[in-house]
């Protein structure tokens, strides 16, 4: 098992909270929730799907750096 450290941007939205991670919006690293703690448990989810994705492929991981948020909410994966 490998732990991941994903810096998100959490911000409200006209029916809750949307949240994501910037270097991998595009490839869906993106959700919501109505409260703060369910979106946030939310990117954990998609994230950590995306990871075992892309090891079921045996592709390399996209790069977290681009456009990451220094000042963004740590989310931790176990994968």
């Amino acid at each position: 098992m490998k732990d991941y450290v994903f810096r998100v941007v959490l911000e409200p939205d006209e029916e809750g909270w949307h949240v994501y991670f910037p270097p991998w919006a595009s490839i869906g690293a993106s959700t919501w929730g109505y409260t703060r703690e369910e979106a946030l448990y939310h990117i954990q989810e998609v994230l950590e799907m995306i990871i075992e994705e892309f090891e079921e492929e045996g592709t390399p991981l996209p790069s977290m750096e681009e456009e990451e948020v220094p000042d963004g909410i740590p989310v931790s994966v176990t994968v």
